[in-house]
């Protein structure tokens, strides 16, 4: 199986309105940039888009590891949040609603297709692919 490193982030001016959000999808000393945009949007979605559009550019099941600096998306599957709030009939520990249960049911079919391995980094710290899918996110958002 191809191991595929991704680093992603998702950016938005408001919250909610206009985002973007952006990929890296580094392979055997290859690049691939994937960028998109929302005019109405949360931040919380744009890092969700980010990582459900890379993990749908692959052409055939890797190994993916999917850097991100969203606690959100990263804990939802690290600490079997996802299981959960499926148990609670997605609703949250607190009894409320799952937010974003549209992208989260299409992440979890991603992550059905390829092995996923999520990799929570510091944002806005010292890692400069991080770094770098940060800026596209903003410029991508921008163009809202």
């Amino acid at each position: 199986m191809k191991n595929v490193t991704i680093y992603t982030d998702g950016a938005c001016s408001g919250n909610p309105g206009p985002g973007g959000w952006a990929a890296l999808l580094i392979y055997n000393g290859r690049e691939r940039v994937l960028t998109g945009a929302e005019r109405e949007t949360t931040n919380n979605r744009m890092e969700m888009m980010a990582i459900l559009e890379s993990l749908r550019a692959l052409k055939e099941p890797v190994r993916a590891h999917v850097h991100t600096d969203s606690a959100y998306v990263a804990n939802a599957f690290q600490q079997n949040w996802i299981d959960n709030w499926i148990r609670r009939g997605w609703m949250t520990a607190g009894k409320k609603p799952v937010k974003n249960k549209d992208l989260w049911l299409q992440l979890i079919e991603e992550t059905k297709r390829h092995e996923v391995h999520f990799v929570k980094v510091k944002g806005h710290a010292d890692d400069a692919l991080n770094n770098r899918v940060d800026r596209l996110a903003v410029e991508a958002g921008k163009l809202q």
